[in-house]
């Protein structure tokens, strides 16, 4: 036993304690991740950014999203149909997993997170947000415009419009491309 009583804390001369990088396996020996894969990553620049290129899943499209705004919540993007991306979904991509709290065990870098969305949902997040929703608001200003003209036109005044405004009276395409 120790002076203090504590044999946990006793010196033994003569005995060298193993490190524990030691009783690791090398990293020459990895098997699910081929010299060929780590080529691919590399030209993906998956190590070479601060965050890196998700690899393709198919049927989904891949993102990050941030833990930090409350605005637009991890759970709030869980409602709408996102789900988290696992480490086994993408080979290669282990060194990112979450070791703690809410999101151990999914990708993550700081506070952002990889998470996926079925195609065809994101092609009509797509076509909601970039075609129907800007379109919405065109025909409200052209609404607008139509107003204005017809109240100068009961006033006796008169209204130019520039090229753009004549554009967005033109028919728009009844889909956007993410149809």
């Amino acid at each position: 036993m120790s002076v203090d009583g504590d044999d946990r804390l006793k010196k033994e001369l003569g005995v060298n304690r193993r490190s524990r990088e030691m009783g690791d396996r090398p990293v020459t020996q990895r098997r699910d991740v081929s010299d060929d894969d780590r080529l691919e990553m590399f030209r993906q620049q998956l190590f070479n950014d601060a965050l890196p290129d998700l690899p393709e899943i198919p049927g989904y499209h891949l993102c990050w999203l941030t833990t930090t705004n409350p605005r637009d919540s991890i759970h709030r993007r869980m409602q709408l149909g996102y789900e988290p991306v696992r480490p086994d979904e993408v080979p290669g991509m282990e060194y990112a997993s979450v070791k703690t709290g809410e999101w151990a065990g999914f990708i993550g870098v700081n506070e952002m997170l990889a998470f996926k969305l079925p195609m065809p949902l994101y092609q009509r997040f797509m076509q909601e947000a970039h075609h129907d929703a800007p379109l919405r608001e065109e025909e409200k200003l052209a609404e607008t415009a139509d107003l204005v003209r017809e109240q100068a036109a009961r006033s006796g005044s008169t209204i130019y419009e520039g090229d753009g405004l004549s554009e967005l009276r033109q028919q728009a395409p009844a889909s956007g491309i993410f149809r």
